[in-house]
């Protein structure tokens, strides 16, 4: 029989991701790649993936000659509904973390910058949205 002082405290207790949420992961991962391989399809060199900042994430980092693009790769049941679930919130996090990405990669500081979409949908070729957003919203 476990004692209190066998039960490991809140803050030590590992979280269970439920397996919504592994789907969820997965079906992300595996969109992102999808988005990748399409941008170096088109001519595209992926620098990053899943750049990680304290504002947010940006999915993909994509250069093509003098142009840097940060994507922000949205997968759904249709791409009217991925196209949707770009928020104004979510932009405004992407340009926080496009700004963390600068600063980390002045090289790239005089390249032309653009924010991109790329949705993803059950067997439908993937839609790049050309600036779906920009930085002045």
């Amino acid at each position: 029989m476990a004692k209190a002082d066998d039960i490991a405290p809140p803050e030590k207790v590992a979280k269970v991701a439920s397996p919504e949420r592994i789907a969820a992961f997965r079906t992300g991962l595996s969109a992102e790649a999808r988005a990748a391989a399409f941008l170096m399809a088109k001519g595209y060199r992926i620098l990053a993936k899943r750049f990680r900042t304290r504002y947010g994430e940006i999915d993909i980092v994509a250069r093509r000659r003098n142009l840097l693009a940060f994507v922000e790769v949205k997968a759904r049941a249709t791409l009217d509904d991925a196209a949707y679930a770009v928020t104004a919130r979510q932009q405004a996090r992407i340009i926080e973390a496009a700004q963390a990405w600068l600063i980390a990669h002045p090289e790239q500081a005089d390249f032309e910058l653009r924010f991109d979409a790329m949705l993803i949908a059950p067997r439908r070729l993937p839609r790049h949205l050309l600036a779906a957003f920009d930085a002045s919203t």
